[in-house]
């Protein structure tokens, strides 16, 4: 039986604009990009030179020392992101609870950097020189597996992994653990880091990425008709989100409901998105139906938006097709075009961003729309911040391999 609901009582986020929720959140407000120059390796020879990299970060600072040696950059960012949401939400965890605590981690790519430095020291100084910390650095399933341990959680707990949906997909399978009444609470999103030479290599040659290396901060530029690719990002950003029931019990500061999820695959292409947004549409009418709300019902849509030129078409497209004149009504901003494509992380992070418009009644813009695309003709909040009361919003995701997600949220019950 479904018939568990389920809210969202913390926020985690480690960013390119932040290294929490606050700093994060005043950085999309203000319409202040986090993409610059590549530091983590010289990209001279490279198609592209820009990224969005959380930048001056020491793991040393907020992980111990030693724990932090073990852990590939997106789990110690998983971990730090965690740790926040948890705190915010006020939900103890202890030897009596930790049973009914779950945590599911999406990552696309998972512990690219260890891999990438592991394979240099095999070639460099042969097998024997290899670290035992390779494997569990490695897999993606070690950002939940890591958090789960630092928090002392003992429920559920894997990873998913579905591309740039990986983190709404973490979500929904989370959420709907709790309807089923199998946890009570659930720590949830994404973790990546693959500002690497083998991701950055591998993206432009798959034609995928900006070559704007003269205008880092304008390069991400979602439904603009001068858009040449997404901009790489990192970070991690993570929900706790509960039975409703026992947050009120215990109580717990709701800031959102979660109330719908949807999913579909394209069966289309590798890479590109199918013909019309098809796939697209299906997934948002399923959260819709999940949800039992209508499209009228919607004030808010937080895009996946990545500035391809196929990508960006094609979201208007089914936004279009689902919503029919409402489209023209409804706020819609690519948040991308400030944090960077965050891959296996943007989903979480754009449903942590649409769970603190809601909470604090107000939408990011998108930046860098200068010359809308005449196929890209939706209100996608230009430029500057819009206060109002956001009651539901949808956030939507997009991945390789044709996968689609969306999550629907809305204000706490009173």
């Amino acid at each position: 039986m479904l018939d568990h609901r389920v809210v969202v009582t913390g926020v985690g986020l480690v960013t390119p604009l932040g290294m929490d929720v606050e700093s994060t959140w005043g950085s999309l407000i203000a319409g202040r990009s986090g993409v610059g120059y590549i530091t983590a390796f010289d990209c001279s020879d490279y198609a592209t030179h820009i990224a969005a990299e959380v930048s001056d970060f020491n793991p040393n600072d907020h992980l111990d020392r030693k724990a932090a040696r073990r852990m590939d950059r997106f789990v110690q960012f998983a971990v730090i992101a965690a740790r926040e949401a948890a705190a915010q939400s006020g939900l103890e965890i202890t030897d009596e609870n930790a049973g009914e605590v779950g945590t599911v981690i999406g990552s696309g790519i998972g512990g690219l950097i260890t891999l990438s430095e592991q394979f240099n020291v095999l070639r460099d100084k042969g097998p024997s020189r290899i670290s035992p910390f390779l494997v569990p650095m490695m897999i993606t399933d070690m950002a939940s597996g890591q958090v789960s341990i630092d928090l002392g959680i003992k429920g559920p707990n894997f990873c998913t992994t579905s591309a740039c949906s990986s983190g709404s997909d973490a979500i929904g399978a989370a959420y709907q653990l709790i309807q089923a009444g199998k946890a009570k609470a659930m720590i949830t999103g994404g973790a990546e880091a693959s500002i690497t030479p083998i991701a950055i290599a591998g993206f432009n040659a798959a034609k995928a990425l900006s070559t704007r290396n003269d205008e880092p901060q304008k390069a991400c530029r979602p439904f603009d008709a001068g858009r040449d690719g997404f901009v790489m990002g990192e970070g991690a950003a993570m929900l706790m989100i509960e039975d409703m029931d026992h947050a009120i019990e215990r109580g717990a500061t709701i800031l959102a409901e979660l109330i719908g999820y949807g999913t579909s695959g394209d069966a289309f292409h590798l890479t590109a998105p199918a013909g019309g947004g098809e796939g697209s549409i299906r997934a948002i009418k399923m959260a819709l139906g999940d949800a039992q709300v209508q499209p009228d019902d919607i004030d808010y849509i937080n895009a996946h938006g990545t500035s391809t030129p196929l990508n960006d078409k094609f979201e208007t497209l089914a936004i279009k097709k689902v919503f029919q004149e409402e489209a023209y009504r409804i706020p819609i901003s690519s948040t991308k075009s400030m944090t960077g494509h965050l891959i296996g992380a943007a989903a979480a992070l754009e449903a942590a961003i649409t769970v603190l418009a809601i909470d604090r009644g107000e939408i990011p813009p998108t930046i860098n729309l200068e010359d809308p695309d005449p196929d890209c003709d939706l209100d996608y909040t230009p430029h500057i911040p819009r206060r109002g009361k956001v009651k539901v919003a949808l956030s939507n995701s997009l991945g390789f391999g044709g996968h689609n997600s969306v999550l629907v949220f809305r204000q706490p019950p009173a």
